[in-house]
Parts: C-alpha cells; sequence; structure tokens
C-alpha cells in the first residue's frame, strides 16, 4: 500500500495540577483556540473541547505517526505556556503530570459530543472522579483507584 490511512479518534481527559480551579469562564473560551492550534500544529484535529475550572475533555485525531504521550505532553506545556503568559495571575497554573485517554468508535461519535460540550452538566450528578472511574471501567482498564488522581 503506497500510504498509510487511520481513523485514531481520542477522547483525552486530563485535569489541572492538584485539581486547582483555574479555569474560569473567560480563560476556558481563550483556552479552547490555544489547545486547537497545538492540536493542528501536532498533525491532529481537535473536534470537541469541554473545560471545566479544573480539567478538560478533548475529543481528537492524531495522526499514527507520533507516539500520543509526545504529542499530549506538547499540548500540555504550550498550553500551560499560553495560560501562564495570557493570565499573569495564574503563573503557577500546570496540567496535571498523567491523562486517561479511551478510543473512540465513529458511531459513538455524536454521542460524545454531546457529553463533552456540557461538563458542567454532566457533572451535577457525578464529579470527575466518579466520571473517571467509570470510563476507565467500561473501558476495561486495569488500574490503581490510588494513584488515579494526584
Amino acid at each position: 500500500m503506497p500510504g498509510a490511512y487511520s481513523q485514531l479518534l481520542l477522547h483525552v481527559v486530563t485535569s489541572t495540577k492538584g485539581r486547582a480551579p483555574w479555569i474560569s469562564p473567560e480563560a476556558a473560551e481563550r483556552l479552547y483556540p490555544c489547545i486547537g492550534g497545538v492540536v493542528r500544529a501536532e498533525k491532529g484535529s481537535l473536534y470537541r473541547i469541554g473545560l471545566a475550572e479544573d480539567y478538560v475533555h478533548l475529543y481528537l485525531r492524531w495522526w499514527p505517526d507520533g507516539r500520543l504521550s509526545d504529542q499530549m505532553r506538547v499540548v500540555k506545556a504550550r498550553s500551560s505556556k499560553w495560560m501562564r503568559e495570557t493570565f499573569p495571575e495564574l503563573a503557577s497554573f500546570a496540567w496535571q503530570e498523567g491523562y486517561s485517554v479511551f478510543s473512540v468508535s465513529k458511531s459513538q461519535e455524536a454521542e460524545l459530543k454531546t457529553y463533552i460540550r456540557g461538563p458542567a452538566e454532566h457533572h451535577r450528578t457525578a464529579d470527575l472522579r466518579s466520571e473517571l472511574l467509570r470510563l476507565l471501567r467500561a473501558h476495561g482498564i486495569a488500574f490503581d483507584e490510588t494513584y488515579v488522581f494526584d
């Protein structure tokens, strides 16, 4: 085959360091295009983002020629730097070291986009910790609950 063809659709969840509530509505509105630009620079496409005061959901597509860990390191480093430069009062802003990532079936795309659109709405019934543990279990990912959050 002369080329590589892929459809690597991912749902990524990460939170701010220490779950600090650093992402105000104003910051969230401006952070969306920042993260989108970083994802595009890393040869990806950002389809949906859901930001809350202490975490982010990303629905994106990566090209297969890079490692996800490298791509996420770049997204988090560049967006952290941007937050600190854009909002001087957030001089300590940082993302947590880790993240969770789940593969997404194209047939589930509409449901995921709706879910990500309103993090405040779905967190009325479950906090991020409960939600993330549910996602890890639903995807059959082995984990030690002690180390899920820093």
